[in-house]
């Protein structure tokens, strides 16, 4: 199935806001106020709060329109850069230094994990316009998907239910449900056994 763009800044964002395009802003001025205000309390209270505090965590993050269900584990050195646009049931946990770039909305089924340093990339740009605009994707991650220690999961790719994404590796295809990838990119290595 074809990647499909959930958000195009040439969309949203008039060419006359610059005479360069790629000074152009991505985003309107109220999203980006919206995340300079997020980024204060992140770096303030959400980032300083002792590791056992999820549930702390995870209220700063539905103060800012994050969906969080319950027993979620967000580590105080995680990063999520729209929380509006996080959709989390339960048991979901995102370990220090995992990171979320959503400039459109990513969803985690329950029990998925991303390990220390997993980057998850909701965006990228088209290099074949000349005004280089951001293209944002949504993205699923099935219940109980690993996204281990330094893997990267390219914007527009879905994660089936219980797939695992190896060490470092790089996924820049869906990945089937209970299947284990590794390398970069990502190759199909066996079956995962189902719980």
């Amino acid at each position: 199935m074809p990647r499909q763009i959930h958000y195009n800044a040439n969309d949203h964002i008039s060419a006359e806001t610059a005479s360069d395009p790629y000074l152009r802003p991505a985003f309107s001025t109220r999203n980006r106020v919206r995340r300079i205000i997020w980024n204060l309390c992140r770096i303030l209270l959400y980032r300083t709060s002792p590791r056992p505090f999820h549930s702390w965590r995870s209220f700063l993050l539905r103060s800012f329109g994050a969906t969080m269900g319950s027993n979620c584990h967000f580590y105080p050195n995680s990063k999520v850069w729209a929380p509006w646009n996080l959709i989390c049931a339960d048991q979901v946990t995102a370990a220090d230094g995992a990171e979320i770039y959503n400039p459109a909305p990513i969803t985690f089924g329950s029990h998925a994990i991303l390990s220390q340093d997993a980057y998850i990339c909701g965006a990228t740009h088209n290099y074949d316009d000349a005004a280089f605009p951001l293209l944002a994707y949504a993205m699923e991650f099935g219940p109980y998907a690993w996204i281990c220690a330094r893997a990267s999961v390219a914007p527009g790719v879905n994660v089936g239910e219980g797939a695992v994404l190896g060490l470092g590796s790089v996924a820049t295809k869906d990945l089937a449900p209970w299947t284990v990838y590794a390398g970069a990119p990502a190759a199909r290595i066996k079956e995962r056994k189902r719980p």
